[in-house]
């Protein structure tokens, strides 16, 4: 794949010009040179991975309509239940981790209100760990997809974080995990109708289709699987304005044939 970072190679077996991926040296700094200097660099979106920086890669524009329909979905929920704050902004947060130390800023991260350590109005990084993580998978290159799939994974359920949701756009790494009782991430099983259910959201639910379909949220009111939490009250108001228009039918039709009766008796509606 050719990538805007690619620079061309000779290849002296068969001729030809290919093209690889450029991939900077990877640069070594202390956590605090990290937080300083790297956390909020202007030009690139930096992780500290043990000492070293990383730099976060960029999504396909495919994966990024998922991701803002999911964020806008789990706003949705947020709305309702106002159980949990949302990170984002490149908001990372610091990992001890048996044989390493990171900072790791997911695409956006759920904190509950239950958590010990709340996320407060003025952090700029969370000081605890995230209730749940989200990523929108990087398809550049198979080290970029390892390190989501597979290195954040580990990391992430070391940490503690309860969930995680790889998005992508494509739907060839989409995935959810739970963290079970031993710490070990297990697939969340959809239930009929492919639908995913939340346990650290509680009645969270979406369908794994819906990620690339991206319903609006006319369309979600109708749909029982969000009515609980997409605009529930315009859901509501709707549904009360369509029982008073049955009402008022009914009581029109009722004093349509009240008339026809009387007019078979010879009286003039009018005149009563």
């Amino acid at each position: 794949m050719t990538t805007p970072y690619a620079i061309e190679v000779k290849a002296y077996q068969g001729g030809g010009t290919t093209h690889v991926p450029y991939a900077p040296p990877k640069k070594q700094v202390t956590e605090a040179e990290y937080w300083e200097k790297y956390y909020d660099y202007p030009d690139k979106n930096y992780e500290w991975n043990n000492g070293f920086l990383e730099e976060k890669p960029v999504s396909e524009h495919v994966t990024y309509l998922t991701f803002v329909w999911f964020l806008e979905l789990v706003n949705h929920y947020l709305k309702t239940h106002s159980n949990a704050d949302l990170a984002g902004l490149e908001m990372g947060f610091r990992m001890v981790l048996s044989n390493k130390m990171n900072i790791r800023k997911p695409d956006f991260g759920v904190v509950l209100k239950s958590n010990p350590i709340p996320l407060l109005p003025h952090d700029s990084s969370y000081h605890g760990t995230f209730d749940m993580c989200i990523e929108a998978i990087s398809e550049s290159s198979a080290k970029e997809v390892t390190r989501d799939t597979v290195t954040k994974k580990a990391e992430y359920a070391q940490a503690g974080v309860k969930e995680y949701v790889i998005l992508d756009g494509n739907g060839n790494h989409t995935a959810f995990y739970h963290l079970n009782t031993n710490g070990i991430y297990v697939p969340v099983k959809p239930s009929k109708g492919d639908i995913i259910k939340s346990k650290v959201l509680p009645g969270f639910q979406f369908r794994i289709a819906d990620l690339y379909k991206k319903p609006s949220p006319e369309k979600m009111i109708e749909d029982p699987i969000y009515q609980g939490f997409v605009l529930p009250g315009y859901s509501e108001a709707k549904k009360a304005k369509q029982e008073a228009e049955k009402r008022a039918d009914k009581a029109e039709q009722q004093a349509k044939r009240l008339a026809a009766k009387l007019q078979e008796l010879g009286i003039n509606p009018e005149d009563i």
